[in-house]
């Protein structure tokens, strides 16, 4: 396991010095009230681009395949192999996900493009700073399977042709708790239009699995004070799986 005194998780994150961990292993509902009261003192206002929400009808299915029915060896031969949009063409290979299938927690992302930067960097400390590793019960996949060109933006479209795929994955993995990361992947899970801002803080649903909502970690980048927001976030998800479980167990 990581150690959550470990500094350089927590300089990487931009909160260091700022708050002296506890000797715990999780934050507790407390900390977390604590975290979001202080983060509220310095972190900026959210500014983020706006895209049309996906609605109920774009979440089409694949045609001629019962997605409903594909194992995980099946799954990643179809989106291998699929050709249903545009990006297939400009993406060398597509990328159904990586981690444990049987996972608790579940990231959820825009496209897998932040494994192949400083973003993915980031997200691993971001996961690390919760005691998090993908691979330990944690899986993370996107809305879109293809990497996107930089000068492509992502349109309604695309996510709706490979929304079936990731529907599926969340079948097959059964996760306690999501972490979705960004205005985009969350307008498209949960088809909720509104600003980060008011998506974000507050603990949704999908299909009876809680979802946190925070910020894409490229963006977090550009924006490095909103960082103490999306640790405000994790410590959200780690008090909600704490709740999950204890529930659970009753």
């Amino acid at each position: 396991m990581v150690n959550l005194r470990d500094e350089n998780v927590l300089r990487e994150l931009n909160l260091y010095p700022l708050w002296v961990r506890r000797n715990i292993p999780t934050p507790d509902t407390g900390e977390v009230n604590s975290v979001a009261a202080e983060a509220d003192h310095f972190a900026a206002p959210l500014s983020a681009e706006l895209i049309p929400p996906v609605s109920q009808d774009q979440r089409i299915s694949v045609p001629g395949v019962d997605v409903a029915k594909l194992d995980w060896p099946e799954l990643g031969q179809k989106v291998h192999e699929c050709v249903s949009c545009k990006l297939r063409a400009g993406c060398a290979q597509p990328i159904l996900g990586s981690g444990d299938e049987k996972a608790e927690w579940l990231v959820i992302g825009e496209d897998p493009g932040v494994d192949e930067n400083a973003s993915g960097k980031l997200l691993e400390n971001m996961l690390a700073a919760i005691q998090l590793k993908r691979g330990n019960k944690v899986y993370q996949t996107n809305i879109v399977k293809c990497t996107p060109t930089e000068q492509h933006t992502l349109g309604a479209d695309e996510i709706g042709q490979c929304l079936p795929y990731l529907h599926r994955q969340i079948s097959l993995i059964q996760p306690k708790l999501i972490i979705v990361l960004g205005k985009i992947a969350a307008s498209a899970l949960l088809g909720k239009e509104g600003t980060l801002a008011s998506l974000r803080g507050s603990v949704h649903d999908y299909q009876g699995i809680p979802v946190i909502i925070t910020y894409h970690p490229a963006y977090l980048l550009r924006m490095p004070a909103e960082k103490a927001h999306a640790w405000q976030d994790l410590c959200l998800a780690v008090a909600t799986m704490k709740l999950s479980k204890e529930k659970n167990e009753q």
